[in-house]
């Protein structure tokens, strides 16, 4: 499938201004499990594959599974092994699978891939009163949602992701990549967002959310 100009555009500013906003959260997590040369990790919705570049940066081997094609083409630019599914179990299995933004169905079919007692990090919004980004979904159940797949609990934390933009034109854009918007008419989508954004403008213009991310890391048994 061909991706439209509205999509490829989306995915474009995700890549360019949303996405670097996570790297807090990526570079914790990373941190946490020591990642480096060795380690093969699988990354699920990886986006534009900017948290497996940055474990690659570790020594790592990465893949990435990324559903969307404007997304997984973005990724494939930077040279990264990004698939449409989860893949077969390999030879040798995964040990991290990371999962940023956890839909239960494809963490279930990629756990498969991942060797017993290998770490799988799952992580989403923390609480809604310490995150300021408008609509921003309530903190998913990160612990029922291991223990549901069967994973035993490893530690967890929480991480300050502040969204910063250098004016309103930029965070309107860079939210409105993240795809927690119903946007049927572009044009007031980007009206109202903006009203939205102007208690958080700085007399310079630029734009700050504060916000806490929250990860869980459970271990495959």
């Amino acid at each position: 499938m061909t991706p439209t100009p509205t999509a490829t555009l989306v995915a474009r500013d995700w890549a360019e201004i949303q996405e670097r906003m996570l790297v807090p959260l990526y570079e914790a997590v990373y941190d946490r499990l020591e990642v480096g040369p060795g380690d093969r990790v699988l990354g699920l919705d990886c986006g534009a594959g900017l948290s497996l570049l940055l474990a690659a940066g570790r020594g790592a081997r990465v893949t990435g599974v990324e559903p969307r094609p404007a997304l997984r083409a973005l990724a494939r630019e930077r040279v990264l092994e990004v698939l449409s599914a989860a893949p077969e179990p390999v030879a040798r299995p995964y040990d991290v699978l990371t999962a940023f933004a956890p839909e239960p169905a494809a963490l279930a079919t990629a756990l498969a891939g991942v060797r017993r007692g290998g770490a799988v990090v799952l992580a989403d919004w923390g609480p809604a009163e310490r995150c300021t980004v408008p609509g921003a979904p309530a903190a998913a159940d990160l612990d029922g949602l291991a223990a549901g797949a069967g994973l035993r609990p490893d530690g967890s934390g929480r991480v300050f992701c502040p969204f910063g933009y250098a004016d309103l034109e930029s965070a309107v854009r860079g939210l409105l990549s993240t795809g927690l918007y119903e946007v049927s008419d572009p044009a007031q989508a980007e009206k109202e967002l903006a009203e939205e954004l102007h208690p958080f403008e700085r007399a310079d213009g630029s734009v700050w959310l504060p916000n806490i991310f929250r990860y869980v890391i459970a271990r495959t048994e």
